[in-house]
């Protein structure tokens, strides 16, 4: 705000509503701010309309993304003048504010408070400061984007916007060392640390307690995780199994931890040994209730040993669908881009996962139109989708980023019109072989998790298969026990439940099932694994 007139009034008992944009770590983070505000006595609201403070957790990974905040930053600059309006201050928090910080403070008004990712503790402050006059505050009263080295949160209870959904996030580590030559997550997100792995099964555990059924575990690099704070005397009271492959292998390749053939701009043995890995963490959330699903999001396809792998595949309640980001076929461009791996390392762990875990479905990243891309390299990129055919895929075309490698070493020089040209042709492959995997789907009968009503139709379900595609479930009404021909009982599908979904028609990215009965995850792998036709 820009004057005394249009700033807060008081300090405490504040009503404030927090807007979420980007990733899941994004959301995580805002269920975080959640907690530290309500713990210093402020009032979280759903709605903006009635609220004294907005603040918008951001996205800086693309331009387009920064693109939609200012928009929304310059609606809130307008609702701040109306008099019928009990909006006072507006925050930016999270990689934007970490990126641009004290510019959004120059930028005619729009931010009255800017909070990096690792100060969400210090918002507390900054709202106070707020209530004084913005001419009589300095930035660092107004701001602290201060990154850290320890910070988790590890000790802050989250609250979810909305408690009663059967999903929740659990944030595992934070930050990323790759240092990918396009990627401004290390100058805004900070360097790798991870939690104990004792406050992380702590955590889920009181979610499964309060109903949760599927939790997702993440981070930005979350399968580097590795909690090498905790003491290996412990693992025998906690009853976890773990192995020290990093440590036995590390005399002999220090990239011994990693799939087989990739590298990263670091040598990993040295911090990982000793540490509960990526994979004894998995095993240990898992192992709280099987009735609860377990996925991870966002990993680097580098994290993927044999370790975890044969964690996915042999624990039922552990999702089989993976996330391996490409972002490019072409050997030429990866090693640009600094991706520490070959297209033949890639392709070679694809065989590996789908070896190892049958019917595994995987997702990917892409970008179009990187520094130096030529039609060959892009040619690649597009026989990488025809030769694997990922279910899932995230596109976008190259935005430069200041900071990174790229923007100080390489050169933006792909046309803008040639990045479009070729993300369309990136999209239209991925949906071609997406259509015809989908269409494959129809006939065969799916364990969804039910997460609320379908958007489009009230009469409708949508619920996720254990692979991670979208299913709307068509009816409410049920047979409980539907693979049991003695058990009669109709019941009402709830958010939630387990329901035995017989897939009937297939679009390009929703499933649409026919309900056969609702049953527990445990009964339905027992006797039928992760689907059957």
């Amino acid at each position: 705000s820009s004057s005394s007139s249009s700033s807060l009034t008081s300090s405490s008992a504040l009503s404030i509503y927090i807007e979420t944009y980007g990733c899941q770590m994004n959301t995580n983070d805002s269920d975080i701010v959640r907690g530290i505000l309500r713990a210093h006595g402020h009032g979280v609201v759903n709605d903006a309309s009635r609220a004294d403070v907005v603040l918008l957790n951001t996205c800086a990974v693309r331009e387009g993304a920064e693109q939609k905040i200012w928009a929304r930053l310059a609606q809130l600059k307008a609702m701040k003048t109306s008099p019928e309006s009990t909006l006072r201050a507006v925050g930016v928090l999270g990689c934007m504010a970490e990126r641009l910080k004290s510019a959004l403070l120059r930028a005619d008004g729009l931010a009255d408070i800017v909070c990096g990712p690792d100060a969400y503790r210090d918002v507390p402050r900054l709202l106070a400061n707020a209530s004084r006059a913005t001419s009589e505050l300095t930035d660092d009263e107004r701001m602290n984007v201060l990154l850290s080295l320890d910070e988790t949160y590890a000790d802050v209870t989250p609250v979810r916007r909305d408690p009663s959904s059967p999903l929740a996030y659990v944030s595992v580590m934070r930050g990323c060392d790759n240092m990918c030559s396009f990627c401004v997550v290390p100058f805004t997100r900070g360097r790798e640390r991870s939690r104990a792995l004792d406050s992380i099964v702590r955590e889920c555990r009181d979610l499964v307690n309060a109903g949760v059924k599927e939790i997702t575990l993440l981070g930005q690099n979350v399968n580097s995780y590795a909690d090498k704070f905790s003491a290996r005397a412990v693992v025998d009271d906690l009853g976890y199994v773990v192995g020290d492959d990093a440590a036995k292998n590390a005399n002999a390749d220090p990239f011994a931890p990693y799939a087989k053939g990739f590298k990263s701009v670091y040598k990993p043995d040295a911090r990982r040994r000793h540490a509960y890995s990526f994979a004894d963490l998995v095993a240990a959330v898992a192992a709280i209730d099987r009735e609860v699903r377990v996925r991870f999001t966002s990993p680097h396809p580098k994290d993927f040993p044999d370790d975890l792998l044969r964690v996915v595949a042999e624990t039922p309640n552990v999702c089989k669908q993976l996330h391996m980001p490409a972002q490019s076929g072409s050997t030429s461009t990866l090693a640009r881009m600094r991706r520490g791996y070959t297209r033949e390392a890639y392709v070679d762990l694809i065989t590996r996962t789908r070896e190892m875990i049958p019917g595994v479905a995987i997702s990917s990243d892409f970008i179009s139109g990187f520094c130096g891309e030529t039609e060959a390299e892009h040619a690649e990129t597009i026989s990488l989708l025809e030769r694997v055919r990922f279910e899932t895929a995230y596109m976008f075309h190259y935005s430069l980023r200041d900071k990174t490698h790229a923007a100080r070493h390489l050169s933006d020089d792909v046309p803008e019109d040639v990045k479009k040209r070729r993300l369309a042709e990136v999209i239209d492959t991925f949906r071609a072989g997406a259509a015809r995997a989908n269409a494959e789907e129809i006939g065969r009968t799916h364990l969804v998790l039910v997460e609320g009503v379908a958007r489009k139709s009230d009469a409708q379900m949508s619920a996720r298969s254990d692979t991670g595609k979208r299913v709307i479930i068509e009816g409410w009404r049920t047979v409980r026990d539907g693979d049991d021909d003695d058990a009669h009982q109709e019941v009402d599908i709830k958010p939630g439940d387990y329901v035995i979904a017989r897939i009937e028609r297939a679009g390009p990215s929703t499933l649409i099932a026919r309900p056969l009965g609702v049953t527990t995850a445990t009964r339905f792998f027992e006797r039928h694994g992760a689907a059957w036709y």
